[in-house]
């Protein structure tokens, strides 16, 4: 009896040891997590949109943490962040644990450092042209001098007021109409000067940077056997596919798990696409829909492999589309194996967002000069048909939204916590949305935009 005893105490004893080692090996993971993404935040918020460490503080880290348990609201508390302004760093750890770092560099913004050094990213972009160069006038863009009188602005206000009121959390909106800005408003705090993460419709950006490589005859959309570590069926899986998010590949997009795919991949992982090509297939390519930041990443990968250098890669957004466009705010922040984390990470003026959906807006062409492949942006409106809502294109979400007893279908790019560009050929409209909401507000924002322009 004793001896039985003895055994079954000793197995409780292991049993416990086991689970207390896993809680905390799961804590310390969680922890990791949370000081990367602090330090990332922090770093982009006040090195990128140039706001103070006191306003990403008190704007988005207490934003952030309403719904968590007083628990976990401690935790994130507990988190210390140090601003290195002459470094242009932010470090971010708690109780001396858990530390990570994020680095600027000018005209690539802000990126983890991850199994490598700070040092040897700051080296990687030395004399690289990353910086726009200063435009003594821009062409494109410019506020209307007066309302036309088409235009409700009774309604446009009211419009306005209703997305601006304080719960709502809205940031920036830009509305052009016929290429000229007629309504703009930015919450305290923010300006029209200021670059703002477009997080997930980062996407659509990418899909611009496939467009052009497809023009230039580097990229196709049948191509296959896209990464290197595909030697099994991940080899069938096309560039139209990854855009319509049919790649079948197994990913976990939840934006709520710490230890989920995505904030594993986002802020756990030097090499984002890497994370995200080495998940095995849960389908067969091009039999099932499933949205994916890490195919996303992938892509991003594809486009650096089918550039010449690193070099020309690192200024490829910048020399392709943002000068031409004049978007001199933008940039996509890379991770630190050197990928443009092609997802999640781009930050721009509200007014270069809105450039960015005027390109689309007009099929492509910018001051008569043809940027995307004629079709681009058709294609970009193809209905992904495997998406159980039919609300789903390449790299673009698809939107059907009546206004005054007519359907318009909306091309629009759309980001976490409400950041969202919508393109409406039929009005000759581009309505750009930044804000920190966890509601979508474009269900009930953009028909009250549409209803002022149909007088």
């Amino acid at each position: 009896m004793k001896q039985s005893l003895k055994y079954l105490l000793l197995s409780l004893g292991v049993i416990s040891l086991g689970f207390v080692s896993y809680f905390g090996y799961t804590l310390w993971r969680i922890l990791n997590i949370g000081t990367a993404y602090q330090a990332k935040q922090f770093c982009s918020g006040v090195f990128v949109s140039g706001r103070s460490k006191e306003s990403v503080f008190d704007r988005d880290v207490l934003a952030e943490i309403e719904g968590l348990s007083a628990l976990e609201k401690s935790i994130v508390k507990s988190i210390q962040v140090k601003i290195n302004r002459s470094q242009q760093s932010a470090t971010a750890n708690i109780f001396g644990w858990a530390k990570h770092q994020a680095i600027f560099r000018p005209g690539l913004g802000c990126t983890l450092v991850i199994d490598t050094t700070e040092a040897r990213l700051r080296s990687q972009v030395k004399s690289l042209p990353l910086v726009p160069q200063k435009l003594n006038e821009r062409r494109s863009l410019r506020q209307v001098d007066s309302v036309p009188p088409e235009i409700n602005q009774r309604q446009l206000k009211l419009a306005l007021d209703s997305v601006f009121r304080p719960q709502q959390h809205t940031r920036a909106v830009v509305i052009v109409y016929q290429g000229q800005i007629v309504a703009e408003r930015y919450a305290p705090g923010f300006s029209a000067q200021m670059p703002l993460p477009g997080w997930s419709m980062t996407k659509s950006v990418t899909n611009a940077l496939v467009g052009i490589l497809v023009k230039e005859d580097k990229l196709s959309l049948k191509d296959k056997n896209l990464m290197p570590e595909w030697s099994d069926r991940r080899s069938q899986i096309t560039l139209d596919s990854m855009l319509h998010m049919s790649s079948g590949l197994t990913f976990n997009e939840d934006e709520g798990s710490p230890l989920g795919d995505l904030i594993q991949m986002l802020f756990g992982r030097a090499n984002t696409a890497g994370y995200a090509a080495n998940q095995p297939l849960a389908a067969t390519p091009n039999t099932k829909w499933q949205y994916s930041s890490g195919t996303t990443n992938i892509i991003s990968r594809v486009i650096r492999n089918a550039i010449a250098s690193d070099a020309d890669y690192l200024t490829f957004p910048r020399r392709a589309l943002f000068n031409r466009l004049e978007m001199q705010s933008a940039v996509i922040e890379p991770d630190a194996s050197g990928t443009f984390v092609g997802s999640s990470f781009m930050y721009a003026t509200a007014r270069d967002w809105a450039r960015f959906g005027l390109l689309y807006l007009q099929d492509g062409v910018w001051e008569g000069q043809r940027i995307l492949p004629e079709g681009w942006v058709k294609y970009s409106r193809t209905l992904a048909e495997l998406a159980p809502q039919k609300n789903y294109g390449a790299h673009f979400w698809l939107m059907n939204v009546a206004a005054s007893s007519e359907q318009n279908q909306i091309l629009t790019a759309q980001g976490f916590q409400d950041q969202y560009i919508a393109i409406i050929p039929s009005h000759q409209l581009v309505i750009v949305h930044l804000g920190k909401n966890e509601q979508a507000t474009r269900q009930q924002f953009i028909p009250q935009i549409l209803a002022a322009f149909t007088n």
